[in-house]
């Protein structure tokens, strides 16, 4: 389980506000919710901005009930909507929205998103004052400095879930199938979804793997008897999957490509997931009354924590040799 820190209260706040930003993960509601439910405990009312720094920018901002986020806890996507907004990474843009917040009498900003959504969260900091607090959501879990983010542990199951029913047609036909999964250049969603799956190969494009040794591998897998194959892909660069495919076709295998796409984003959250995300909300009034400002709520080996978002503002990338070797040892 995890362990929290103590925290002494030291200003007292009326108003909130809170958004989601960049590509949605399922969880984020659950935040939402637990911001709005703890900060009713403690007498200050969240304000909701839609559509992230664009509703923002843009002043979509609306109080937020107990009472509105009821029933939203176990629904995928964000009730804010969410956006990729331009105009915000201009200092003008940013100075004049601080400026709106304070003409609303709103204190703080409480923003889930993942690298870039938080980069903007920083810089906003740091240009008007403006108190701030990062919750990372995103699937691929590749923030600095948290060693988990909201949506990913829902991602990991529902491309496993894929990857079960795929290799059900595979071991029908004996078939080598590429099962493509998002996480850009990370490798955490296909690390886990291919260990958990039983992939032949996990391919991460900061680990590569020699096209000769994954020919090397299929051809030991046939001579073991094993006649169907799935090779689980990070998605890295476009194209990269189908480029693979083609090259094994040349050498007289018969690849089926399958590119899993967004339908990990979606969907409901997981138990873990809708944990995860309502303590990181409650944890977020609980830094703002604590005077904590411009971090981003984290977990460190079980143990929730507060990291400078001046740390995180570049993604890490799956760097875990230990779990792709683990991969290979339990290969068929």
């Amino acid at each position: 389980m995890y362990r929290f820190p103590k925290l002494n209260s030291t200003k007292n706040l009326s108003r909130i506000a809170v958004l989601t930003s960049g590509g949605d993960a399922p969880g984020m509601n659950a935040a939402i919710r637990a911001l709005v439910r703890a900060g009713s405990e403690e007498g200050i009312e969240v304000f909701g901005i839609y559509h992230g720094f664009s509703g923002l920018v843009e002043g979509d901002i609306r109080p937020l009930s107990s009472a509105s986020v009821a029933n939203i806890l176990h629904r995928g996507g964000t009730c804010l909507k969410s956006d990729r907004c331009a105009e915000f990474h201009y200092p003008a843009v940013r100075m004049k929205a601080a400026e709106r917040l304070r003409e609303m009498a709103i204190e703080a900003l409480v923003v889930i998103g993942g690298d870039g959504s938080l980069t903007g969260a920083h810089l906003f900091q740091q240009e008007t004052g403006f108190a701030v607090i990062g919750i990372p959501g995103t699937i691929d879990n590749d923030m600095t400095g948290t060693e988990d983010s909201i949506g990913f542990d829902t991602a990991v199951n529902t491309a496993l879930d894929a990857i079960d029913r795929i290799r059900d047609t595979a071991n029908s036909h004996d078939r080598l199938f590429l099962v493509e999964v998002m996480g850009r250049n990370s490798g955490f969603i296909a690390a886990q979804a291919g260990i958990a799956g039983g992939a032949e190969l996990i391919l991460i494009p900061n680990s590569p793997i020699a096209f000769e040794t994954i020919c090397d591998s299929l051809d030991q897998s046939r001579l073991n008897g094993r006649l169907s194959s799935i090779i689980v892909i990070a998605e890295g660069e476009p194209g990269r999957t189908q480029r693979l495919a083609y090259k094994l076709e040349e050498q007289g295998y018969e690849p089926r490509v399958c590119i899993l796409g967004h339908t990990q984003r979606g969907g409901a959250p997981t138990g873990h997931d809708r944990v995860l995300a309502s303590c990181l909300g409650a944890m977020a009034i609980s830094h703002l009354q604590a005077g904590v400002s411009d971090v981003m709520l984290a977990v460190q080996r079980n143990t929730f924590t507060a990291v400078p978002l001046q740390q995180i503002l570049q993604p890490r990338s799956f760097e875990d040799q230990a779990m792709l070797q683990l991969a290979r040892k339990l290969r068929g």
